[in-house]
């Protein structure tokens, strides 16, 4: 660590080092986790020495300010301390002083660093407790002793950060960005004492850029109609245009909002939840042929360049397939045949888009991972106490998590498909005014 780099910079880059390795997205959230531990512990401690020194790093005294109490004394360095946590070991850098008047000791930690609930402490600090500063302080004084409480201004200084941050992203404008494809999906979390789970509803997409972005996330009470289009909606009206593609499951809802709020935009049914669907109507000795007939329907292994050529023709070709399934399981299985049937044309809209494309525009099983991830994170907390602290620790995993998303490939045949969309999709050929026209019939009538 150089001299200039702060332990919470340092930290940092680690964060975001993780997204540039090819590394599983579990495994990456995994480490996440630990960082992002050891960022709030270590953000919290340097806070609390900022307060005993009454000035910040690298701030001379005479500049920290005559308001504040400024005792003598400077930063000298750290040491390596390890703080067995509920959650496994983690190591902070501890700040060292040099020229006191008197002993700096963490009010968080005590001066003997054993065993704590600092980890769940801050997390739950942070995003359980709906970033507030009373509540912060209430759960530091349960968890640690009323004595080893922050103060209030170094719990503000935790949390006024993380509050700003989402709340200037949830109010962003977004009309610079422009969307190939809008991937939407919800997962449910328990928010409100006795109630059911509530869905939080996610949109992210893929630029004409081909660059990931994560678009907007929300809490509903349901995933209705009115629900989603409230939703889309706010997206529109801060200035998110049209994409081309919507990818999404199969929820009455989502979809009928979609046809309402992006008409002209096309949309593909998710072909993992679709398989889920079909799966749950077959029985166990036949899961494993079932799922292989049905993902053989979709693979274009073994075809000519002309064959999976995006368009028309590659989706009778699948379409066709879907026929021959139908045939050969219909007989043993109706139910499950009818749930492939059910809404067929939205299985194969993804096939008119580039092929390099294809295998990740064909589901939304992508995000739905990073929801289970935060699913499992949050079953040792139990029920949320709002909405708010729900959506920010989604958002928090979410967020974060899409920094290391891959973006697409764009290749210039690529780019061609999606052109032609575009002009087909979103900028058709102006129609003449119903009056205009009679006007033209009658001068050539007349003439």
């Amino acid at each position: 660590m150089t001299r200039r780099v702060s332990p919470i910079q340092a930290i940092r880059a680690e964060i975001d080092a993780l997204f540039t390795a090819d590394r599983d997205l579990v495994e990456v959230l995994e480490d996440i986790a630990r960082l992002g531990a050891r960022l709030m512990i270590q953000t919290a401690v340097e806070a609390e020495v900022d307060a005993f020194l009454g000035r910040a790093r690298y701030q001379r005294t005479a500049a920290a300010g005559e308001e504040r109490m400024v005792r003598p004394g400077h930063r000298n360095g750290h040491c390596p301390t390890t703080i067995e946590t509920t959650s496994g070991p983690i190591t902070i850098a501890r700040p060292k002083l040099r020229g006191t008047t008197e002993a700096f000791a963490s009010r968080l930690f005590g001066t003997g660093v054993t065993r704590t609930h600092a980890l769940e402490t801050l997390v739950i600090a942070s995003f359980v407790r709906g970033l507030s500063v009373r509540d912060v302080e209430a759960t530091l004084a349960d968890a640690l002793g009323p004595e080893a409480a922050l103060s209030k201004s170094t719990v503000s200084a935790i949390c006024q950060a993380i509050v700003t941050e989402y709340d200037a992203w949830c109010r962003r404008d977004l009309t610079g960005i422009e969307l190939d494809y809008l991937f939407l999906d919800a997962s449910h979390f328990t928010m409100h004492d006795g109630a059911r789970a509530e869905p939080v509803l996610a949109a992210w997409g893929i630029t004409t850029a081909g660059k990931p972005v994560f678009v907007g996330l929300a809490a509903a009470g349901s995933e209705s109609t009115d629900a989603w289009g409230d939703f889309l909606a706010d997206l529109v009206g801060r200035g998110l245009r049209p994409p081309l593609l919507v990818v999404s499951d199969g929820a009455p809802g989502l979809i009928s909002a979609v046809e309402q709020v992006f008409p002209a935009s096309l949309r593909q049914r998710c072909l993992v939840h679709r398989l889920r669907n079909i799966a749950a109507k077959v029985s166990a000795a036949d899961q494993a042929a079932v799922k292989a007939a049905y993902w053989s329907i979709f693979d274009l292994t073994g075809l000519d360049e002309a064959a999976v050529a995006p368009g028309q023709h590659l989706v009778e070709l699948i379409q066709a397939r879907i026929d021959a399934f139908a045939e050969t399981w219909g007989r043993s299985y109706p139910a499950a045949v009818k749930s492939l049937l059910t809404d067929r044309h939205s299985l194969t809209t993804y096939l008119r888009f580039p092929v390099e494309h294809h295998k990740r525009v064909r589901h939304s099983n992508f995000i739905e991972r990073t929801f289970g991830e935060t699913r499992r994170r949050v079953k040792v907390i139990g029920r949320f106490p709002g909405e708010t602290s729900c959506v920010s620790l989604v958002w928090a995993v979410l967020d974060r998590a899409s920094r290391g998303w891959r973006g697409f490939t764009m290749t210039p045949a690529g780019l061609r498909v999606l052109q032609d969309l575009r002009r087909a999709l979103l900028h058709p050929p102006a129609q003449l005014h119903p009056a205009s026209q009679t006007v033209v019939t009658a001068a050539t009538e007349a003439a």
